[in-house]
């Protein structure tokens, strides 16, 4: 039986005065997350409806390789710009 993905939806709410820190690591952000073995899809995209959300919307190969992307991101400078913002997120198992 072939392990099921992973599926991350939901979103970030950056408040206006960390808006341009978070604009500017995202692309970082989103370019070492596609890099990493087991991502298949990263998506963040602005709301155009709600002022300073990102949607986030992420499929991973496992568990494994989504464990693996959270350790990295945990200790980037993606963490460090967005500490302390909550994060709305819901996480799914979808079979493979």
């Amino acid at each position: 039986m072939t392990a099921p993905m992973i599926r991350l939806t939901g979103h970030i709410d950056v408040p206006s005065d960390r808006q341009e820190a978070v604009a500017a690591a995202l692309p970082a952000h989103i370019a070492l997350t596609r890099a990493e073995p087991g991502c298949l899809s990263f998506e963040v995209t602005q709301d155009p409806a709600i002022a300073g959300r990102y949607t986030v919307l992420e499929l991973f190969v496992d568990k494994a390789a989504f464990d693996a992307h959270q350790a990295r991101a945990s200790a980037s400078d993606w963490a460090t710009v967005t500490a302390g913002i909550p994060r709305h997120y819901q996480i799914t198992e979808v079979p493979a």
